[in-house]
């Protein structure tokens, strides 16, 4: 079994999902606004069920390499989102995934920080040497979010997938380890350094929000 620790950030804070995550979950998968630039049609409550279920089964799987992590605000252990680290089968490389934020959580402007967190496991921990990431191209907010989280604009790939009837442009972005870590916050260095379990008190002690 391969759990994730916890991920401290300034803003926000990742963890493993739980059985009780199951109505953010469908939340999420069920509303036609916060699905529209997914990858994935919108699911009726019997698919997000399913989903959930494969979601909660990922620490099982040997190897793993599906990480779908709870977004949670500092000091509040309710799920507001989702973030999530594809590990390719070739080379070491991985995909960053289903960033969504429900509505009214207080992490506006902040998402890129769920996909950091991700990267800093994943360059240190996981052994990665890239990671990568895509929105559609028509998508008007996310350009900001992955330079944010470190990304550089990589390429267009053309009609990549279809949801809603429509085939979808989508833009990658991509960094690998020798560039990001350098530029790792004080909350990122503390994973990089493996210090996760010591990273929420550090940052307690700065001044951020946490419990």
């Amino acid at each position: 079994m391969t759990h994730l620790p916890e991920l401290h950030g300034h803003h926000l804070w990742l963890r493993e999902m739980r059985a009780t995550d199951l109505g953010p979950f469908e939340r999420i998968h069920t509303h036609r606004l916060l699905t529209r630039f997914l990858g994935m049609d919108r699911m009726d409550a019997r698919q997000a069920q399913d989903a959930f279920a494969q979601c909660l089964a990922q620490p099982y799987a040997h190897p793993r390499r599906k990480h779908t992590m709870a977004v949670c605000v500092p000091g509040e252990d309710t799920m507001v989102g989702t973030m999530g680290l594809l590990v390719e089968e070739y080379g070491r490389n991985a995909m960053l995934t289903s960033l969504v934020l429900l509505p009214g959580a207080p992490l506006s402007g902040q998402g890129h920080e769920a996909g950091r967190l991700l990267m800093a496991y994943g360059f240190a921990r996981l052994g990665l040497h890239r990671i990568w990431a895509g929105h559609r191209a028509d998508h008007p907010r996310m350009r900001d979010v992955m330079l944010a989280a470190g990304l550089h604009p990589e390429a267009t790939l053309r009609q990549l997938f279809h949801t809603q009837g429509t085939w979808h442009d989508v833009t990658t972005y991509s960094t690998v380890a020798p560039e990001w870590i350098p530029q790792a916050s004080t909350a990122e260095r503390l994973i990089l350094d493996g210090e996760i379990s010591t990273a929420r008190e550090t940052l307690n002690t700065t001044g951020f929000p946490g419990s």
